[in-house]
């Protein structure tokens, strides 16, 4: 038998992938549909590897105890892992059920099929002509989304269903010292566990009501653990680390005066961010004589069962998670730690579901930050020759999901009276791509090269895993620091990155960005052009964007210009709205977004004090896809290191100053002005 898949090989089971319900097959994979399209990639990939039209495929939700576990939905991985699992299945369904015409007599021969059938033992029938894969298929979700039909989390309404909230702490590290001794408001019922405090009733107005008391009446410790504001930079690099080396090889420019001369040199970086979601975090969960079931938008339904189990010290199969779809993250957000305030809540009123909705400034201010970060990069140049890089990142860790250092990681937790505290974030492991050092490796050829990260272990603000993770920072410093190379060198960014690249999917895609985007056109006043690209983890997809951007009193970014290489693509328009999505919102993090706080509290509460992108600022966004036979991959992280970069290239270009930190608002260019004179 040819090499198994591992999805295959972890989840063997027939049943936990495909059965057959009212004429339709139904598969079930363990990758969440995030509004990201997955849903519908996934039914084409199952419909080609079945032989079945698209319409006899229905992809049902993620489900602990009914299909497989597949981890997390995360890294743009999806469709890579997915995909040879389902054409495993179906080919090994094929196998067994015979042929595939005509459709109704197969379906039901899929559903004779025995679901304990282990699937490393059947042979495989080779794949047939793709008919799916690789056209556009109508989104499988999007009509309910648009005709606002029932369909997310908080859309629920089970028999006897009832209200939560939870009083979140005032500040970083408060500990509840009391409420008041004869705390009661009319139908709501008060639960607490430790500096655990929520409350539930039957209608959210009382509920809503009850919380608002409580904010008001109850005392608390707290204490000032956060650092100061004034330079990020400086504490990121100052206190404990744990060093990520990634290379050092012989020749490379020294990390401190002691090594060898750094013809230019240069800084970035980024603030905290928030994953900032239309819509709050919610859970819902009921407690029966078997133990509990949750309903939750988490991205990894399975890590999810065994942190709640570890937390309340459960058996995991007593914890049932369904996945159903609410406000996406791309990242760890709140979902997760909704989900325990679910099951807490629950917990005091069994028999009866519970329906947890977190606030909005909760979401934005206890919801898992994405690290701050900054970057030191040195280049020896000689002429137009890049012979010797060093490249040193300080970040906060960039992974503290559910089961990370083999803690369950979920807020409450850290309340109960018997606490769960949460450790340091981490990192993941190079294999999969790292955190603080992911894309931290240049993609060019630039001589001896040293790259090390250093992991920040000392900070009481909890960070994780948003959207790319430090290729975020990593790749906008690189591609910043390439122009400012070019210009030391006196050479066009663009020919110097192709002077400097011989992966031709590489030069392609970056050839190509300029030549679409008119590179070599004369620009008005007072408006910029700049590029930046990268390969998103160093294996995944080629994204080149160019950036047309106007600087007055601020920075408006006009257009933006992807062009993608990802592989096989299973649906083009999906692969197209992922990088319009990631240019998007990288948009917004690189001119508005920055989480304020003092020594106490954060102070992002509001769509005001945390402004991101209005719909009125969004750029006109163009997306290319490259023709390719190479493995597909995903688009969902690999434009959001080229599109910060590629503004602040053309922020440069504009006004010929460099503003190296994020986001580039009028106060950074200021300063960026003031340290240029």
């Amino acid at each position: 038998m040819t090499d198994l898949p591992p999805h295959v090989v972890t989840n063997p089971r027939l049943g936990s992938w495909v059965a057959v319900r009212d004429g339709v097959v139904e598969v079930r994979t363990g990758k969440a549909e995030l509004g990201q399209g997955i849903a519908t990639a996934l039914a084409q990939l199952a419909a080609d590897a079945l032989a079945l039209p698209l319409v006899a495929v229905r992809v049902i939700a993620p489900h602990t105890a009914l299909g497989p576990d597949q981890g997390l939905t995360a890294g743009s991985l999806s469709v890579l892992q997915t995909g040879p699992a389902l054409a495993h299945v179906g080919g090994a369904v094929r196998a067994l059920a015979g042929p595939p015409s005509p459709t109704e007599a197969y379906v039901a021969r899929i559903a004779a099929l025995d679901p304990e059938l282990d699937l490393t033992t059947v042979e495989p029938l080779a794949p047939g002509r793709a008919l799916e894969v690789g056209r556009s298929a109508p989104r499988t979700d999007l009509s309910d989304k648009v005709l606002g039909r029932p369909r997310f989390l908080t859309d629920l309404r089970p028999a006897g269903l009832l209200h939560g909230r939870v009083l979140r702490p005032p500040s970083v590290g408060a500990v509840l010292r009391s409420l008041p001794d004869d705390w009661t408001e009319t139908g709501v019922a008060l639960v607490r566990d430790g500096s655990f405090v929520g409350v539930v009733g039957e209608r959210e107005a009382d509920v809503d009501r009850a919380l608002e008391r409580l904010r008001r009446e109850a005392a608390w410790d707290e204490r000032d653990l956060l650092p100061a504001t004034d330079d990020l930079p400086a504490w990121l690099r100052s206190g404990t680390h744990e060093e990520v080396p990634v290379l050092d090889e012989p020749g490379a420019p020294g990390a401190g005066p002691e090594g060898a001369p750094a013809v230019v040199e240069a800084s970035y970086s980024r603030p905290f961010l928030v994953h900032a979601s239309i819509a709050p975090s919610a859970g819902m969960a009921v407690w029966d004589e078997d133990g509990v079931h949750v309903w939750s938008h988490s991205q990894g339904i399975h890590g999810l069962r065994d942190a709640i189990a570890a937390t309340l010290d459960l058996v995991p199969a007593t914890v049932v998670i369904e996945h159903v779809e609410h406000a996406g993250c791309y990242g760890h957000n709140a979902a997760d730690d909704a989900a325990l305030d679910a099951v807490l809540l629950a917990r005091a009123v069994p028999g009866r579901p519970v329906l947890l909705r977190w606030t909005r400034p909760d979401e934005l201010t206890w919801g898992p930050l994405a690290p701050a970060m900054t970057a030191t990069v040195r280049a020896c140049l000689d002429g137009r020759r890049i012979t010797g890089w060093s490249y040193d990142v300080w970040s906060q860790g960039h992974t503290a999901r559910p089961g990370y250092a083999g803690n369950p990681g979920l807020l409450a937790g850290g309340d109960l009276a018997r606490p769960v505290p949460l450790p340091p974030a981490t990192d993941p492991p190079s294999a999969a791509g790292g955190g603080t050092t992911r894309n931290a490796v240049p993609g060019y050829d630039v001589g001896a090269r040293r790259v090390v990260g250093h992991r920040k272990t000392d900070s009481a603000l909890r960070t994780s895993a948003m959207r790319a993770l430090g290729a975020h920072l990593n790749v906008f410093a690189i591609e910043s620091f390439m122009d400012e190379l070019a210009g030391a060198a006196g050479v066009d960014p663009v020919s110097f990155r192709l002077d400097h690249l011989t992966d031709p999917r590489a030069r392609h895609v970056v050839a190509e960005a300029a030549r679409l985007a008119g590179w070599d056109e004369a620009l008005p006043e007072d408006t910029g052009r700049g590029l930046g690209w990268a390969r998103y983890k160093d294996r995944g997809a080629y994204c080149a964007v160019v950036a047309d951007v106007e600087v007055a009193s601020e920075v408006v970014v006009t257009r933006l210009l992807v062009v993608a290489d990802v592989g096989r693509v299973v649906s083009p328009d999906g692969a197209r709205n992922q990088l319009e999505g990631g240019a998007t919102q990288a948009t917004s993090w690189t001119l508005k977004e920055r989480m304020p706080f003092d020594r106490r509290r954060l102070l992002g509460t509001d769509w005001e004090a945390y402004p991101v992108l209005r719909f009125s600022e969004a750029p006109d966004v163009s997306v290319h896809l490259v023709d390719s036979d190479a493995p597909s991959t995903g688009a969902g992280e690999a434009a959001q290191g080229p599109t910060s970069a590629a503004i602040a290239n053309a922020v440069h270009r504009a006004l010929g100053v460099r503003v190296r930190d994020l986001p580039l608002d009028a106060a950074a260019i200021v300063r960026a002005i003031d340290q240029s004179d």
